[in-house]
C-alpha cells in the first residue's frame, strides 16, 4: 500500500471528472466486448486478453486551477495511449491542451487519469513523461471493479513523492486526501442523473423506494457522524483526551449557523414557497379534474346524439 502524502497540499474534485472517466470507461469496455455468440466460441484467446476485454484501462488529462496550497480539479479531456512506447500520444495531448486553453483559459494540466485497481509501474513511466508539463503532477486512478461493501468512493489521487529505497533515490506514488466539490450546475446535472427511470421499466413506488433508502442511509450516516463528534467533545470535557480548539471553534461555527433556520425571513419565504407549491399543486388538480369532466360530458352527448337519431326525441345535454 502506498504511503500517505506529505506535501500539504489540499486537493478538491468536482463530480463532473468522476462522471467523465466512468462514461470513457464504459464506452471504451463497449466497443471493445465481443458479441456472446463469438465470444462461446472462441479460439482459447489468452486470460490476459480476456481480462483486458473485461477492464480496459483507458487515459487521459485532468486541468483545474491552484490556488496557493489548494488544489481543484474541475474536468478532464481523453487521451490517446500508443502501446508500442507505453506512453501517452503527446500531438494528440497539446492539441487537446490547446483547445482547451481557448475554452478555459485560466484551467491548465494538473495531472492526469486512468482506471485499474492500484498504481503500476508502468504509470509511474507515463507520470514522469508529463513532469515536462506540469512539475508535480497528479494521478486521479478510478476503480471500475463493483465493491458493494465499500463505503468510499472508488477513486484515488496520487502525488509523486522522492523517497530513499535501500539507499537509492526512488520516485513513488503517495496517496493524498481529497474533499469533493460542486457547484450548482454539477449539483443539479448528479441530482439528474440520480432520478433517471431505470432502463429495466421500474415502477414509480419502485423509485420512491429507492430514494427515500437513500435519503434514510444519509440520515443514519449523519447521526452516526453527530453522535461520534458529541462523544468527541464530552470527552474533552472530561479531561479524557487533550483539548483541540481548532475543533471547538468549527464546532461553535456550525452551530451559530443553525438559528439563522429560524429567522423571521426564513420562515416569510418558506411560507411563501409553499404557498406556491400548494397552490400549483391545487391549479393541477382543479385542471385534471375539469378534462375528466369534459370527457365524460363528450361521451354523455356522444351517447345521447346517437339515441335521438334512432329516433327519441332527447336533447343533448349541454
Amino acid at each position: 500500500m502506498a504511503p500517505s502524502s506529505s506535501s500539504g497540499l489540499t486537493f478538491k474534485l468536482h463530480p463532473l471528472v468522476m462522471l467523465n472517466i466512468s462514461d470513457h470507461f464504459t464506452r471504451v469496455k463497449t466497443q471493445l466486448s465481443p458479441p456472446a455468440a463469438s465470444c462461446a466460441t472462441g479460439n482459447g484467446s489468452s486470460n490476459a486478453d480476456a481480462t483486458f476485454l473485461q477492464n480496459p484501462r483507458v487515459y487521459g488529462c485532468v486541468i483545474g486551477l491552484q490556488r496557493g496550497r489548494t488544489v481543484e480539479i474541475f474536468n478532464s479531456f481523453e487521451l490517446l495511449f500508443d502501446p508500442t512506447t507505453d506512453t501517452l500520444d503527446r500531438s494528440f495531448l497539446e492539441k487537446k491542451q490547446e483547445l482547451y486553453k481557448k475554452v478555459f483559459p485560466d484551467f491548465y494540466v494538473l495531472g492526469w487519469y486512468s482506471t485499474g485497481s492500484d498504481a503500476t509501474e508502468s504509470d509511474m513511466h507515463i507520470h514522469k513523461a508529463l513532469m515536462d508539463i506540469n512539475e508535480s503532477p497528479v494521478y486521479v486512478l478510478l476503480n471500475p471493479a463493483i465493491n458493494h461493501a465499500q463505503k468510499d468512493l472508488p477513486v484515488t489521487i496520487y502525488e509523486s513523492e522522492f523517497h530513499v529505497i535501500d539507499g537509492v533515490p526512488q520516485s513513488i506514488f503517495v496517496h493524498t486526501s481529497y474533499t469533493i466539490e460542486t457547484v450548482e450546475a454539477e449539483r443539479i446535472s448528479v441530482d439528474h442523473v440520480a432520478h433517471l427511470k431505470p432502463s429495466d421499466g421500474g415502477s414509480a413506488a419502485t423509485q420512491l423506494a429507492a430514494h427515500l433508502t437513500g435519503i434514510h442511509s444519509a440520515i443514519k450516516m449523519l447521526n452516526s457522524r453527530i453522535r461520534v463528534l458529541y462523544q468527541y467533545i464530552v470527552a474533552m470535557q472530561k479531561g479524557d483526551i487533550p483539548c483541540d480548539n481548532a475543533l471547538f471553534r468549527q464546532v461553535s461555527s456550525l452551530l451559530r449557523s443553525l438559528p439563522a433556520a429560524e429567522s423571521e425571513k426564513f420562515h416569510e419565504n418558506f411560507l411563501m414557497e409553499y404557498n406556491d407549491k400548494l397552490l400549483m399543486s391545487y391549479l393541477a388538480m382543479i385542471t385534471n379534474c375539469t378534462s375528466n369532466m369534459n370527457e365524460v360530458v363528450d361521451k354523455f352527448n356522444t351517447a345521447y346524439d346517437k339515441h335521438s337519431r334512432r329516433g327519441g326525441g332527447r336533447n343533448v345535454f349541454m
